[in-house]
Parts: structure tokens; C-alpha cells; sequence
């Protein structure tokens, strides 16, 4: 079955055809390690996990490279503010290096309760300075570059289809207020970008190059690591659609200018997750991580199933409250939702000997009818609505290699400690689960207690509170 992508590049669903037959290269943008990564980030990736997982399910063999950030990300992507891996150093008192290895280790064990798979290759942006230097001097003897005091620039004006993924003209860019501090004057076009900075004397993360002694501009990390891992012309390239304008529209620059060859033939972009009108961020009140989310009783997966809901090119609002003024724990009524539909999911599945599609060749037509919405632009909410219609345990066993819901794992758990609970223990135990939501944790433990003494053993687990008779 043929697979059609959304290609930005393009505005259009462009049939997937791998460069080399049954093989995919796929490039995502990862994390800058300076702080932990909210939930927002993380629905990019959860999507660029199904992306993977749809094409090995076909049959191709997919090599995934994800990179790590860990210096040259300003906190601005026009290249103005400062280093975000020296801000945190800064603010926690501890060296770059350490606050990349700790952001790092976080990062890993949210994307790992997420069941998102690790890529193929994590490369970390400090371990590939001299790939980036080779790749800024192609690019200086070409022509394309410039120096001033500050840095090493590209000049945008060399590359006749700068901004042909965004749609921008060059004529039509402002220029910088020059009364901003953190504005090169050398700088000669409002859309020219910095390769290397040359002129940070209090940057820590410092190399020796050509230009003299600094670090890496942040677009030029990624186009150094994709390339070194899926060489010159990969077949997709992925990140949130905040990368479009800038950032990818950069690494495009840079790595077609370098090779004089195409650099990604499919680009797709995810689009953001919000909190009512506002994206989410790091630098706004909504800063929602996976440990809010298990500190307010929500089992991950839960928000995995929610992202199921929505197309990755559809914004999808959590319509998350706060608790309290901590802003420790909260809820969100759509992802209560999604945790008691999962849940009903993880015992449907774990009967399966009331299975629907118990003949091979219902079964296969049915394989072919979800896998027709995956091959959709990874048309992700109809294939889940298709798997509900059919109702088969068997066919939500076989899409779970996409789906990532752990629902083998999940329904056999599920199997071993159904029982059947009278309405009075179930009405106690609803009741303990809304006085741990309020906090409320001295009658929570009460509540234990009253199981306990009526003969019941209570257990927390992923799916919820569970009783079984001692």
C-alpha cells in the first residue's frame, strides 16, 4: 500500500518513495537540555514515535536520528539572547556540561514512560563541533559566508530559494532594531544567520576553529548531524512547526549551499499543543511536564491516547486546571477522558475470546482498512476510530506496534486482577481517587483503612485503583 505524507515543502500529500528501496532515513529535532520538557515538546515527538512505528510496520527499514542540544540554542532563534544551556547553568549553579547530562537523563526517562522509542542514534551537538567547522569552511570557500567582529554568518542573499519552505521573501524582512544591545552591526541582511560565534568571552562551551575560539550557531548542529547519520539527501525531516520560519528554513540554507544536492525530500511539522488560547511554553505559566502528570495521578499513557485524538497537523487543546496555587498537580477533563477510555481499552482487550473478526479473511480486510488511514498522512484519530468500530482485541493487538499503548502488557495485568467489586467498596474507592485529587490525603488514608477493615486490599496502578478481596 502506498503511503502519502504531508510535505510542507510542497503544501501538498506527496507519495512517500524511499531513496533507496525498503529503507527510510528520518531526521527529528530534539530537545535542548537546559530544562525539563513539557508535555508540548513532547507531543512532537510522540508523533514523530507513531511516524517511525507506521513505517516499520509496512516493512521499511527506518533509521531515526534525533539530536541533542546542548550548546548554541539561544533563547532567542534569530540568534539574540543568550546561550539557553548557560542561562540554566547560571541559574542552577552547576557547569553546562552537568546541567546538559541531568536535562539529558530527564528527557529520556519522560520520552521512556511516554513508550516512545529511542531513536537509532542520539547524537549530542557538543560530541560533533568538528563535523560543523568542516561544513562552515565548504560553505566559507564557497562563497557564502562572511565575518564580522562578533561572527561567522551565512549570507542569505547567496541562495536564490532561501525561504522556499516558509514562503518568505527576503525584500519583505525587517531588520532588527539597531538600539537592541544584542544586535551584530556587522550583520548585513535581517534574515543572515550565525554559523559561529566568535566573540562570547564569558561562554563556557568553547572550541578553537578557523574564526577563533567559540561555539557552534544552533541551525548548523542539526544539518552536521543529519547528515553525518543519513547522509547528504535523507528522506523525511520532522519537528514542530515553530522550526518552519526559521530555524528549518536555515538548515535548508546551509546544507543545500554545502552539497549543491536536495536535503530532505519530505518535511513535516507537527502543530502545537495548547492551554485554551496560548501554545504551551517554557516560558509561560502552563508548564506542564510528565511528572505533573504523575504527581496529579495520571498514568502517561493516558496523555499518549489523548495525542491519538487529535492529527499531528491539528493544534489540540488540554484543557488543564490547576489544583492549587503551587501549580504542582491539576486535572484536565479531557484527559480524565482519555485515562477511562484507555482503561475500558485495557480489559476489552484482555478478553479475547469474544473476538469479532475471528475469520482470517474479515480480519485481513480489516488490517487493510485501518492500515489505509495510517498510510494518510498518518491519519492517526481515524485509524483509532476504525480499531473502536471493528471492536477486536486481536486487531488492537496488531496496530499497537503504532499505537504504542502497551495494551499485551496492560491487558494481562488487567486479566489478573479483575474482580467483581459491590457498588458500596466501588463508591468508596471513587471516593478515596477525588479526595487524592483535592489533596485531601488524611481522608484519603482513611478510606484505605475502611477497605482494609470491609476486607479489601487496595493497589494504585497505571490503569487505577484496583481492589481485590484479602
Amino acid at each position: 500500500m502506498d503511503i502519502f505524507l504531508y510535505n510542507t515543502l510542497s503544501r501538498t500529500k506527496e507519495r512517500l518513495v524511499p531513496l533507496v528501496p525498503g529503507q527510510i532515513g528520518i531526521y527529528t529535532c530534539g530537545p535542548t537540555v537546559y530544562n525539563y520538557a513539557h508535555i508540548g515538546n513532547l507531543r512532537t515527538f510522540l508523533f514523530e514515535d507513531l511516524l517511525v512505528r507506521m513505517l516499520r510496520l509496512c516493512g521499511l527499514n527506518t533509521t531515526w536520528v534525533m539530536n541533542i542540544t546542548d550548546v548554541g540554542h539561544l533563547t532567542s532563534d534569530e540568534d539574540q539572547g543568550d546561550d539557553k544551556m548557560a542561562i540554566a547553568a547560571q541559574r542552577e549553579g552547576k557547569d553546562p556540561w552537568a546541567i546538559a547530562e541531568f536535562y539529558t537523563q530527564a528527557f529520556l526517562s519522560d520520552i521512556d514512560q511516554l513508550n516512545i522509542a529511542r531513536p537509532g542514534f542520539l547524537p549530542r551537538a557538543t560530541d560533533h563541533i568538528q563535523e560543523m567547522i568542516a561544513i562552515n569552511r565548504t560553505l566559507e570557500e564557497k562563497g557564502y559566508t562572511y565575518t564580522t567582529p562578533e561572527a561567522l554568518y551565512f549570507d542569505t542573499s547567496k541562495f536564490s530559494d532561501y525561504g522556499k519552505l516558509a514562503r518568505l521573501r527576503l525584500d519583505e524582512l525587517k531588520v532588527a532594531a539597531r538600539d537592541d544591545v544584542n544586535v551584530d552591526r556587522g550583520k548585513r541582511g535581517p534574515a543572515d544567520f550565525v554559523l559561529w560565534f566568535s566573540n562570547k568571552p564569558n561562554h563556557i562551551m568553547k572550541w578553537e576553529s578557523p574564526w577563533g575560539v567559540g561555539y557552534p550557531g544552533w541551525h548548523i548542529e542539526c544539518s552536521a548531524m543529519s547528515m553525518k547519520y543519513l547522509g547528504e539527501t535523507f528522506d523525511i525531516h520532522c519537528g514542530g512547526n515553530d522550526h518552519i520560519n526559521i530555524h528549518h528554513t536555515n538548515e535548508i540554507a546551509q546544507s543545500e549551499c554545502c552539497t549543491g544536492h536536495t536535503f530532505a525530500n519530505i518535511w513535516m511539522h507537527t502543530a502545537f499543543l495548547t492551554l485554551g488560547r496560548d501554545k504551551m511554553s517554557k516560558s509561560s505559566g502552563g508548564f506542564l511536564t510528565v511528572k505533573v502528570l504523575t504527581d496529579s495521578g495520571y498514568d502517561p499513557l493516558a496523555y499518549r491516547y489523548l495525542c491519538l485524538q487529535a492529527h499531528y497537523r491539528s493544534e489540540l487543546e488540554l484543557k488543564w486546571i490547576w489544583d492549587d496555587e503551587s501549580a504542582k498537580t491539576g486535572h484536565a477533563a479531557n484527559l480524565d477522558t482519555a485515562a477511562a477510555t484507555l482503561k475500558r481499552l485495557y480489559e476489552r482487550v484482555a478478553r479475547a475470546d469474544d473476538e469479532p473478526l475471528s475469520i482470517q479473511v474479515a480480519f485481513d480486510a480489516a488490517v487493510v482498512d485501518v492500515f489505509g488511514a495510517l498510510a494518510d498522512d498518518l491519519n492517526v484519530p481515524r485509524a483509532v476510530g476504525l480499531l473502536h468500530s471493528y471492536d477486536s482485541p486481536r486487531l488492537w493487538r496488531h496496530f499497537d506496534a503504532v499505537l504504542g499503548l502497551k495494551l499485551e502488557e496492560r491487558a494481562v495485568k488487567t486479566e489478573e486482577v479483575a474482580v467483581d467489586v459491590p457498588e458500596d467498596i466501588q463508591a468508596l474507592v471513587d471516593e478515596r481517587q477525588a479526595a487524592r485529587k483535592a489533596k485531601d490525603f488524611a481522608r484519603s488514608d482513611v478510606i484505605r483503612t475502611q477497605l482494609a477493615e470491609l476486607g479489601w486490599e487496595l493497589a494504585d496502578t497505571p490503569q487505577g485503583a484496583k481492589v481485590t478481596r484479602k
